[in-house]
Order: structure tokens, then C-alpha cells, then sequence
């Protein structure tokens, strides 16, 4: 497996992801944000942080499949939520539980960042995802 994930001592240890990926493979996928819409456009979840959580993860795992890449080839995530707050955590982590159960996903997940923005490119959209994979 090209990527390695790790929790390096003296950083705070996550349950929902590592701190640090090291990446050793030769090509290297980056996918476009991925939205809560289905392959005809349609939002799906409207209203719903961890509908639109799960859509997102796995529009990324269509993306990186196309590209012969899994979530274990992924190396850093970015997610991006409108508006965000400390208490969307609970509905992202569920989003996020619910995804990984469908696609057969392991934690811990590779590193994230997760910004807070006003607005995405979409009406009614609430968070948008992107991912940087690594195939060896």
C-alpha cells in the first residue's frame, strides 16, 4: 500500500483520522470537490449534513475508482462546510461512519482539513470534499 498513516507522539491522537500520511507510490490523484449530487446533477440530502457527508465520500470514491484508486490510496482529504459550527460534528461523523460502511472502509481515515466557508458553488449544497491519492 502506498500510503502510510500515522500518529506521530507529541500531536494529539484523533479517533476519526491520523495526523500524518506518508505517501511512497509513483502517481498521484487529485480529485475535483466532490457535492452532494447524484451522476444526474440532483442534490441529494437536502438539509441533511450527514446525507450530504456520505454522498460527498462516496462521489470521491467514484472519482478516485476512475482513477484506479481506493480510500486506501488517499493520502490528505479537504473538506469544505458551509457555516460550520461544533455542532455539525456530530451529523459529519456520522455522514462520514455511514459512507465508510458502504464502501467497506477501516479507520482510521487518512488526514483532513476541514474549513468553514459561507457559501459553495451550489444552491442548497453543505459541504464539498477533495482528495489526494497516492497509487503505487
Amino acid at each position: 500500500m502506498p500510503v502510510t498513516l500515522l500518529n506521530p507522539e507529541g500531536l494529539p491522537e484523533v479517533d476519526l483520522y491520523r495526523q500524518v500520511s506518508v505517501a511512497t507510490g509513483s502517481k498521484l490523484v487529485f480529485t475535483a470537490g466532490q457535492v452532494s449530487v447524484d451522476a444526474q446533477g440532483t442534490l441529494v440530502g437536502a438539509d441533511d449534513l450527514a446525507a450530504q457527508t456520505e454522498r460527498c465520500y462516496l462521489n470521491v470514491a467514484t472519482a478516485l475508482a476512475e482513477a484506479g484508486a481506493t480510500f486506501d490510496d488517499v493520502a490528505k482529504l479537504t473538506v469544505y462546510v458551509v457555516d460550520w459550527s461544533p455542532e455539525k460534528m456530530e451529523p459529519f461523523l456520522e455522514g462520514v461512519a455511514r459512507a465508510a460502511a458502504r464502501l467497506g472502509i477501516d479507520a482510521p481515515l487518512p488526514p483532513f482539513t476541514g474549513i468553514g466557508v459561507a457559501a459553495l458553488a451550489g444552491e442548497g449544497l453543505l459541504l464539498e470534499v477533495e482528495a489526494t491519492a497516492v497509487v503505487g
